[in-house]
C-alpha cells in the first residue's frame, strides 16, 4: 500500500522579498528611534533655555521695578525713583575698592547715570521675557555686568581703608555668571521658543541688520 504523502504548499514556501523588508525594518525602525530621540533631546533644551530667558529677563526687569516705585525689597518704600530717589546714588556711593572707585563716586546720583541704568534695566528685562533683540540685549547686560562687577571689584581681599572685603571668590561672582548666560541665550536663539524670537528676526529691518537680532 503506497504511503501518499501530502505537501503543505505553505511550508516550504519562502518569500524572499518579505524577509528582506523584515531584515530591512529593523535600521528603519532604529533610525526613528533615534531622529524621535533627537527632536525630544532638541524641544527640552530648547524650552530649558527660553526658562531661563524668561527667569533672566524677571531678574532685570525685577530690579527696574523695585529700584522705580520702591516696592520694600532692596529699595524701601518711599525711596524709589518716582520719590525722588537716585537708583545709582547708593550703589555708586558706597564703592570702596577698586581702579575705578573716584570714577564710580563721581557717577553716583547724576541725572544721566540713573537713566542710562534704568532704561537699561528696563530694556533688558523687556527683550528678554518677550525674546527679541537678544544680541544687543547681551552686549548692553554685557556691559552693565562688566562695570557692576569693577564697582565691586571682586579680586581686592580689604577694602580702601584696609577693612576686609568679603570677597567670595576673586574672580567669578554673578555679574560674571549673569553675562555669560546673556551670551549663551543670544547664541542659540533662545526667544524663538516662548518668545517672539521668530516674528522679530522675519522684520525686514532685522532681515538686513543681522546685530538686532
Amino acid at each position: 500500500m503506497a504511503v501518499h504523502q501530502h505537501m503543505n504548499p505553505k511550508a516550504g514556501l519562502h518569500l524572499p522579498f518579505l524577509r528582506r523588508n523584515r531584515t530591512s525594518s529593523a535600521p528603519e525602525s532604529a533610525a526613528s528611534v533615534h531622529t524621535g530621540t533627537h527632536t525630544g533631546t532638541r524641544t527640552v533644551r530648547a524650552y530649558a533655555f527660553a526658562s531661563a530667558r524668561v527667569l533672566m529677563g524677571f531678574v532685570f526687569l525685577w530690579a527696574f521695578l523695585d529700584k522705580t516705585f520702591g516696592l520694600g525689597y532692596a529699595t524701601p518704600s518711599g525711596k524709589g525713583w518716582i520719590d525722588g530717589g537716585s537708583p545709582t546714588e547708593g550703589f555708586l556711593g558706597s564703592v570702596a575698592v577698586g581702579p575705578m572707585e573716584s570714577t564710580f563716586h563721581a557717577w553716583a546720583g547724576a541725572g544721566w547715570a540713573d537713566w542710562l541704568f534704568m532704561l537699561g534695566l528696563l530694556g533688558i528685562g523687556l527683550a528678554l521675557i518677550a525674546g527679541v533683540a537678544l544680541r544687543l540685549t547681551a552686549l548692553a547686560g554685557t556691559v552693565m555686568m562688566a562695570l557692576m562687577w569693577m564697582a565691586e571689584w571682586p579680586p581686592a581681599q580689604h577694602l580702601s581703608d584696609g577693612t576686609p572685603s568679603m570677597s567670595t571668590n576673586p574672580f567669578a561672582d554673578y555679574h560674571l555668571v549673569y553675562a555669560v548666560v546673556l551670551i549663551a541665550l543670544a547664541a542659540v536663539s533662545a526667544g524663538d521658543t516662548l518668545g517672539l524670537g521668530r516674528l522679530w528676526a522675519g522684520l525686514p529691518i532685522v532681515r538686513d541688520h543681522a546685530w538686532l537680532r
